[in-house]
């Protein structure tokens, strides 16, 4: 009856599981933290080793009544099996005066320790000494090399550290010690050491765990829970600190009268409430509370109590290990009974036995519940249907109690049917692991380097920018004067007006710009800005057609049309028609438009240096079928621009930021060289896609975009638009990750298929990638897809690329927006402009950030100009109709 509360079942463990999770939960969140009991404490521990790590380094392991010094080495790519890690170590006493002394005179002690392992090693002193320090009290961390001490435990109780930095006080030893050169790297807790032991030869184990004289877990969070630290990207192994489950009252139902008992004489009382129903300080006694109370009250030795059973601490957890022996066990359990003044009776000595399994079996399903919690959260924060991991652990009791890791292996199993846990014994305690933390640091601190260096040359400085949008501007005034040929071809549109609002009627708007061809019809009705009607039907263009001959190509769209006329029912209506073709085109009227060169995989033959109009009206003669009056020919820039004019009068730029980039806006007729005297503006299509065909931006452009450019369809040709649109950008990425990889800092350096294939890398990705709303484990599937198996780090490093990559391009774009307004400014005499741009394209409308880092760079570069951005509707098409109509209603005036 007595230890009736000590026996757990299921539905209480899945109860302590819950309420562990919750704890967890807390600790992590900042709000909460600085109440909860169990501190979740984030140690700067990013990574788990990946057999890559090098080195050779000092380790200091200060935890109990002893302390080690270490020299730990290890070698390349040999975690699995033995011979990775060798270590030599000396073991040093600290005397018992100084645990109850002041720190500082500690920390002189373990300094002049390290002082005497160099010199008796022969361990070079004028060369500096990577160093590792396990320090197994709880504290918080600011970074991997500091720890500000919370707390004292075990039997430690110095005067003048607590609250303090821990490692600037071992620092400071060193110092005073003098004659050595040595350089702190990482200070590691117990669990996490243990950890990181066994993750080198089992890339699997993410999960501390202790259950020896304290108990404690670490496992590998998800970095966007852990509040206390800036960042969501990637991991970091949390310390759990979980002895002090229970301080706030969480257990309180769990308790029994002998835990009260412990926890009243223990000096600490209230805390570590966990740590003393569970861990090796406390189960003897625990064990020897229940016995002296049977036999008071007359269950055990015929009620005799002697003074030793009277005695705390007279049991220990060895003994609870020794009565629990397989064979041996009884015979074991009446020695003890014997040893405290005892004569047991056999019937004592079973009873006796069974406290002892009790006790420790209670600690087992302890540790079992909050472990599957653990377990439960990584399989949460991961959307495993099934948890495939491995628990490193280390300690006396799981090392010395007989049956101790089959029943915790067992319960863990059964609270978690879904999961494949493994136990791993840590062969070599936690100074290899404090060893590990430092050689991992060392190898993720060299790779950050490495990543840096290699994406360097994409960030653009202001200057850069700034020279960016000179030359823009440079090149825009080359183009209008006819200049010898200018990069930037500044060709007429023939569209002298935005739209005013009062267009009215049906028309037709043809619509060819990639793959898809689009007809519709827009009809204008009565009512400012506001009033229209659309319909359209979308058909592909075939590759066949689309590299065939020109006339089958318009042969194709005529049929187009034919379908789409009848759908509406319009086939003898004579519409009139615009044309929007989002190719580069010279045009000496609104209705002719040349077509100068084919882009985007068109080539179709007989097309180049013929009018385009001309070529449709001709294909829909051979039909014979449906009469059209073509009245308009759009690049699809300007039809933006006008679709947006029709919904705010001030917007007078069009910008695609899509598969391609181009821009146009509304330029001082004075300025044009071919143009019509009557007006005062013509919308100009500037096709500034070749900025820097003749080198002018070869001092941004990156081995990566040299590359690229090569590979391309039209080599040396649209540089700028290479390095902006997104046709390229995904390959941009593809080539760094390709190098990086090569360089060993991706993909474990594997260079696969799927790496060396042109093309693989769609610039959607990109905005799939870096969306701010996606987890790195989606990252990675958005990885596996492509046949990239990547690792938590490798994501990180991906979207890093990503990200460098299409900020760049959203820069320059800005760069060039601000050349535009502020050539509009200036052409107006204007201190101040207000001016909307009107804006089509995927880059634009689907990229996370795309937009936002261009409207801050076009803010920055034309500080005298406000510019707002529109996003278009309707895109082209409905601008080509209202060009239609804009002309239509100009030649009936």
């Amino acid at each position: 009856m007595f230890l009736y509360a000590m026996r757990l079942h299921d539905d209480q463990l899945e109860d302590i599981s819950a309420r562990f999770q919750a704890e967890m939960k807390k600790g992590l969140s900042a709000e909460s933290n600085a109440a909860a009991a169990v501190k979740m404490l984030p140690t700067h521990v990013r990574s788990t080793p990946d057999g890559s790590e090098r080195g050779q380094f000092l380790a200091l392991d200060l935890g109990g009544s002893k302390f080690k010094v270490l020299q730990v080495k290890v070698r390349e790519g040999m975690g699995i099996r033995k011979g990775g890690v060798e270590m030599e170590e000396k073991i040093y006493p600290i005397p018992k005066e100084l645990l109850i002394g002041r720190g500082t005179e500690l920390f002189d002690h373990v300094s002049e320790s390290l002082k005497d392992f160099l010199q008796e090693k022969n361990i070079n002193l004028e060369k500096t000494h990577p160093l590792a320090f396990t320090f197994s009290f709880p504290c918080e961390q600011p970074t991997l090399n500091q720890g500000l001490l919370l707390s004292w435990s075990k039997n430690f109780r110095l005067r003048g550290l607590q609250g303090k930095d821990v490692v600037q006080s071992l620092k400071g030893a060193i110092e005073r010690t003098g004659g050595m050169n040595v350089d702190v790297l990482s200070m590691v807790n117990d669990t996490v050491a243990t950890m990181m032991t066994c993750g080198f030869d089992d890339q699997r184990c993410e999960v501390g765990l202790i259950i020896g004289t304290g108990t404690n877990a670490c496992y590998m969070e998800a970095l966007r829970h852990v509040d206390l630290v800036e960042g969501d990207e990637g991991q970091m192994c949390v310390n759990t600190e979980w002895g002090g489950f229970g301080d706030d009252g969480a257990l309180n139902e769990y308790i029994t009268e002998f835990d009260r008992d412990v926890d009243a004489a223990s000096n600490n009382p209230g805390k570590q409430i966990f740590e003393k129903m569970v861990s090796g300080m406390y189960l003897g006694e625990l064990v020897r509370l229940v016995v002296l109370k049977m036999a008071k009250v007359g269950l055990l030795f015929d009620g005799f109590v002697s003074d030793a059973l009277r005695t705390k601490g007279k049991i220990t957890t060895a003994n609870v290990a020794a009565m629990e022996e397989y064979k041996t066990g009884l015979k074991n359990t009446r020695d003890i009974l014997t040893g405290l003044g005892l004569t047991p009776s056999q019937d004592d000595c079973i009873a006796v036995q069974h406290v002892s399994t009790i006790v420790s079996f209670r600690s087992s399903n302890l540790v079992a519940a909050c472990l599957s919690a653990i377990l439960t959260r990584i399989k949460k924060n991961r959307s495993l249907r099934t948890l495939t991991i491995t628990v490193g652990v280390d300690g006396t009791v799981y090392k010395t109690h007989p049956q101790y890791p089959k029943r915790l292996h067992k319960v863990v199993r059964r609270l978690l049917p879904e999961s494949h846990v493994r136990f791993v014994l840590s062969d070599s305690g936690s100074s290899k692991g404090a060893a590990l933390v430092a050689a991992v640091a060392q190898r993720l601190a060299s790779r950050r380097k490495q990543v840096d260096e290699t994406l360097f040359p994409f960030q653009m400085s202001q200057e850069q920018l700034h020279l960016v949008k000179s030359r823009m501007r440079a090149d825009l005034e080359a183009g209008l004067k006819n200049k010898n040929p200018s990069t930037i071809k500044m060709l007429p549109s023939f569209v002298y007006h935005t739209p005013d609002g009062t267009e009215r009627g049906k028309y037709l708007a043809l619509d060819l710009g990639g793959t898809n061809f689009r007809a519709l019809l827009v009809n204008f009705k009565k009512g400012l800005h506001q009033n229209t009607r659309l319909y359209h039907k979308i058909y592909t263009v075939p590759m066949e057609i689309m590299q065939g001959t020109g006339e089958e190509l318009f042969d194709h769209l005529a049929q187009c049309v034919s379908d789409f006329l009848d759908y509406m029912g319009m086939k003898n209506a004579h519409l009139p028609a615009g044309f929007t073709f989002s190719f580069p085109c010279e045009q000496t009227a609104i209705d002719t438009g040349t077509l100068l060169t084919w882009t985007k995989g068109f080539k179709a033959t007989d097309c180049e240096g013929h009018d385009v109009v001309n070529m449709l009206r001709e294909a829909i003669k051979r039909r014979n079928e449906f009469d059209l009056d073509i009245a308009a020919v759009v690049n699809d820039t300007v039809g933006t621009m006008m679709s947006c004019a029709y919904e705010d009068p001030e917007c007078e730029v069009g910008l695609i930021a899509g598969t391609g980039t181009n821009v146009c806006y509304m330029e001082d007729v004075r300025n044009i060289e071919k143009r019509d005297a009557d007006a005062q503006r013509m919308c100009i299509n500037t096709e500034w896609g070749g900025l820097g065909d003749d080198g002018s931006l070869n001092d941004i452009i990156t081995p990566y975009d040299a590359e690229v450019d090569q590979n391309s369809l039209h080599p040396g040709k649209q540089r700028f638009e290479k390095l902006t649109s997104g046709m390229y950008l995904g390959e941009i990425v593809r080539q760094v990750l390709l190098d990086l990889t090569r360089g060993g800092l991706l993909f474990r350096g594997h260079v696969t298929e799927a790496l060396k294939t042109p093309g693989i890398f769609e610039t959607k990705y990109l905005s799939q990638i870096e969306s701010d709303r996606l987890a790195l484990l989606q990252v990675r599937s958005i990885l596996q897809q492509l046949g990239l198996d990547s690792n938590c780090d490798d994501s990180i490093i991906v979207k890093e690329v990503c990200g460098a990559v299409s900020r760049r391009a959203a820069q320059l774009v800005g760069a060039g927006i601000a050349a535009v307004v502020d050539k509009i400014r200036e052409n107006r005499g204007l201190e101040h402009l207000n001016i909307t741009v009107g804006v089509d394209g995927a880059l634009y409308k689907l990229h996370p950030h795309f937009s936002r880092v261009l409207h801050d760079t076009a803010k920055v570069l034309a500080p005298l100009c406000n510019v707002s951005f529109l996003p278009s509707e309707e895109g082209s098409g409905k601008g080509a109709a209202l060009i239609t109509a804009v002309a239509k209603q100009k030649q009936q005036m």
